[in-house]
């Protein structure tokens, strides 16, 4: 795809820094580069240039870089100027450079979406490379490359692949099943594929679990009486006081919450609303609120004062809980059975307590080397696509049967963009940045 006018934006990170890098894509790039860095650059190499503004006047000493297209990330032809970081040099080459007809600010995602459109990513390396501009931790970071480096699309595309041959194969039997050299068992070997493929997929689709807490992060929220040692543990955890700590009942009532970096797993601690029986009306929301918290958690840590252990009343059954007995400073004996003994004040147990959540949190995710579902959409499409299959599966006419397979060939293609998904591009693009 051609596109008209040139883009251009600041693709490093926030001013002032050590280099800022501003990179233009479109026909008029090297018209820019001609115009600004006097002449033109050798492709590929780094070429150190006096970048000058209309005037003559000189905006900065830097390193200009040429790609011509296709070859290039966007397949059009690229450069980028490696200036110094300040504000006003940055600000003075992007003044200058859109001072020419042609080429305007790029908007968020627009070199990216180009890369797409010119075919040089599909949706899902697309939607990885976002995931790898965002990542905070390793296990994000190992996700996000090996699926920029196209381990979904592979996968996505084998199967329609498979399927596009499942169709050529059905249909020349409807249309050919008179002559010799299509054989009437063919559609044998077509529909055990299906079946097997059906089984695949919905293997996959159960991995989204892993992939919604290596991206939105292993939650873990923090429930027990009042006065039970949630916020003082949550603070010791935080590293900072997050919480208000007392000794009055009821100080935390609504839902707090830190992010960790464990063992390169994002994980989430929720503090929450002490838990007792009677209560005023604010605080009771709290409490249902928290009972909601801890319903769809991954981790609940159940805490218990163990100098004066109290009732919580009835806790979410169904999720992985960890019964903590605190105060272990002022409690030398347990009276009641605990998975853990910790203390909040001298950090007793804390060390082994964060070793066991990052263990779960590790062993949720599972093998790395998965290739799991990334998006909610890609988990829409493939179950739409298994349901084709399933109707295909069990149909009667081959014709019909036919058609289940094109609409779930549809769906896979939906996924890495092989079909029309216009629909779908702003909200994918609008959530990168500018520059990228």
């Amino acid at each position: 795809m051609a596109s008209k006018d040139s883009i251009v934006a600041l693709s490093s990170g926030r001013l002032p820094a050590g280099i800022a890098v501003i990179r233009i894509s479109g026909p008029k790039t090297r018209f820019v580069i001609e115009t600004i860095a006097g002449g033109r650059v050798k492709d590929r190499f780094t070429t150190l240039r006096k970048l000058m503004a209309p005037d003559g006047s000189v905006i900065d000493h830097g390193l200009v870089l040429f790609f011509p297209g296709p070859g290039s990330f966007t397949g059009e032809d690229v450069a980028e100027f490696h200036v110094h970081g300040s504000r006003a040099v940055a600000a003075k080459m992007l003044e200058t450079i859109t001072a020419i007809e042609g080429v305007r600010h790029a908007e968020p995602g627009e070199f990216t979406r180009r890369a797409f459109l010119n075919g040089k990513l599909d949706l899902t390396e697309t939607e990885a490379l976002a995931d790898l501009v965002n990542a905070e931790t390793e296990a994000q970071r190992r996700f996000a490359v090996r699926n920029a480096e196209g381990a979904q699309s592979e996968l996505y595309s084998g199967w329609r692949r498979r399927l596009i041959h499942a169709r050529a194969m059905i249909e020349a039997e409807i249309d050919f099943a008179d002559e010799e050299d299509v054989p009437g068992s063919v559609s044998d070997a077509v529909w055990s594929d299906v079946a097997a493929m059906i089984d695949e997929i919905e293997r996959h689709i159960q991995g989204f679990k892993a992939a919604e807490i290596i991206r939105d992060g292993f939650e873990v929220v923090i429930l027990g009486a009042p006065n039970a040692g949630k916020s003082s543990l949550f603070n010791a955890l935080a590293k900072r006081e997050a919480a208000i700590v007392t000794d009055e009942p009821g100080t935390t009532r609504d839902l707090l919450e830190v992010v960790l970096d464990l063992n390169g797993i994002r994980v989430r601690i929720v503090d929450t609303a002490g838990l007792r029986e009677t209560a005023g009306k604010v605080e009771t929301i709290g409490i249902e609120r928290a009972r909601a918290k801890a319903g769809g958690a991954d981790l609940v840590l159940l805490l218990e004062d163990m100098v004066d252990p109290q009732s919580v009343g009835e806790v979410p059954t169904g999720m992985p809980l960890l019964k903590i007995g605190t105060k272990a400073d002022l409690q030398s004996e347990h009276r009641g059975v605990y998975d853990m003994v910790i203390s909040s004040k001298d950090g007793c147990g804390l060390s082994g307590l964060l070793d066991e959540i990052g263990r779960r949190a590790a062993a949720a995710i599972g093998d790395a080397g998965d290739v799991l579902p990334s998006r909610l959409r890609h988990v829409e499409l493939l179950k739409e696509a298994k349901d084709f299959l399933a109707a295909a599966l069990s149909g009667r006419s081959q014709e019909l049967r036919a058609e289940e397979l094109r609409l779930a060939t549809d769906r896979l293609g939906r996924i890495v963009g092989a079909v029309d998904v216009e629909d779908m591009l702003d909200v994918i693009f609008s959530q990168f940045c500018i520059g990228k």
